[in-house]
């Protein structure tokens, strides 16, 4: 397997070099203290995925903004770090490098997509409400000037921690409809500032942030963004925007871009194709690499850019890996549902295994829903969103018991995030 695409090392533009091409995929945790502190049980997890072979290990959100949570368990670093917080961070780095990989903090805000449980009226770039049943994220707020300038900062100070207790890069999120995503769709950014308006001054927070963090962070660190490379929304961020702003990055220095898809109202990024509202995109359909949802557009992007290409979403075969690799269309090869159950999916692949199971078949665990899934957009997003609990529940399994639960069913789980996430907020 010398030889093997997969099995190259791949060297950044700041001089950092990962040891392999294949990626554990940013997944949230739920896994921190009340007060967003690292957990044994979040260390004892990234132990075993850093033991599993992945060349780079991406953190779940860690959040700048303890008001604009992810979701409840998430590590949050929204001040200067005390001791609790500097040796537990550091542990949590330690367990997640013993195997020789890298580890990236993924830096974010939430915005708009706070539940209402946490914040009831969340910042965001304009008063637009999240357009999903169930009432359970808040009506946001237009921030101000002063206020955007402090979540720089905030992102500023969220990089330096992490670089000091460890972790060797950061990734700053900017997709899936967080903060810096509702910044860049002229869908949910409604400003009439330097913040709002044409695609530069849409850009201009992330830009800013990518430009303040590498300050922070100095030259040789690794810095990376997640981007949509669309919305996938009627009115929202489109290819052709996220072609500009992936060569404006490039300009800025970033060492990685990741490309993925989608927000919570369209979620592409959970592998839900044909929702009613999808917006189709004008990309070509240039591989066979079906199993894959993006790297058509990753494909598309590299005739603009030279920066490298992290391409996450839908990849269980191992072909597939190797012909977007061999293609062009991806540099890095994120791996994110598999890593749930699998730890070590990464080494598998790498020593030759065909295919990762599919556990998205969670899903036939609800049959009595099935024939309504197709017609109802309500009922869809329900049904993605309850698997993904049930990923939650798995990884939960793994930070305390060391292994996965397979055979655990989907209304099993929803039920046990809930009281968990119930029991977080009570505590907090």
């Amino acid at each position: 397997m010398a030889n093997d695409s997969l099995a190259q090392t791949l060297t950044l533009p700041c001089g950092a070099t990962l040891n392999n091409r294949i990626a554990k995929a940013a997944m949230t945790e739920g896994l921190a203290s009340p007060r967003g502190v690292p957990t044994p049980e979040l260390e004892h997890l990234y132990g075993l995925w850093s033991d599993g072979g992945a060349g780079l290990l991406l953190s779940g959100n860690i959040i700048v903004d303890a008001d604009h949570l992810e979701r409840p368990g998430n590590v949050v670093i929204d001040r200067e770090p005390d001791e609790e917080m500097r040796n537990a961070l550091a542990s949590w780095a330690r367990a997640a490098t013993r195997g020789g990989n890298h580890l990236w903090a993924q830096i974010s805000h939430a915005g708009r997509q706070t539940q209402k449980n946490v914040n009831p009226r969340p910042k965001a770039p304009s008063e637009v409400p999240m357009e999903l049943p169930g009432g359970q994220f808040g009506e946001p707020i237009a921030l101000t000037e002063a206020e955007i300038e402090e979540i720089v900062q905030r992102f500023k100070l969220c990089a330096a921690a992490v670089q000091q207790a460890g972790f060797t890069g950061v990734q700053i999120h900017a997709a899936h409809g967080y903060l810096l995503s509702q910044f860049l769709s002229p869908k949910t950014n409604h400003r009439n500032d330097l913040y709002g308006g044409s695609l530069e001054n849409r850009a201009r927070l992330l830009l800013r942030i990518v430009d303040t963090v590498r300050t922070a962070v100095g030259n040789a660190f690794p810095v990376a963004v997640k981007l949509n490379s669309a919305d996938f929304q009627k009115g929202g961020f489109a290819f052709e925007d996220s072609l500009q702003v992936v060569q404006w990055l490039e300009q800025a220095g970033v060492d990685l871009i990741e490309i993925s898809g989608g927000t919570y109202e369209q979620p592409k990024l959970l592998g839900v194709a044909g929702m009613e509202d999808e917006e189709p995109q004008p990309v070509k359909q240039s591989t066979q690499i079906r199993e894959a949802y993006f790297v058509d557009f990753a494909l598309a992007m590299k005739e603009k850019v030279s920066v490298p290409l992290m391409v996450t979403g839908g990849f269980r075969r191992r072909d597939s890996m190797q012909q977007a690799l061999d293609c062009g269309g991806a540099d890095l090869i994120g791996i994110g549902r598999p890593m749930c159950v699998m730890t070590d999916a990464p080494r598998r692949l790498l020593e030759g295994e065909a295919e990762l199971p599919r556990f998205e078949n969670a899903l036939r665990m609800w049959p009595r829903w099935l024939s309504f899934l197709d017609r109802s957009q309500a009922l869809r997003t329900l049904g993605t969103f309850g698997v993904q609990y049930w990923y939650y529940a798995q990884l939960d399994k793994i930070g305390h018991d060391g292994k996965a639960d397979p055979k655990l069913g989907v209304f099993a789980a929803t039920r046990q995030v809930m009281a968990q996430q119930r029991r977080w907020l009570a505590a907090r």
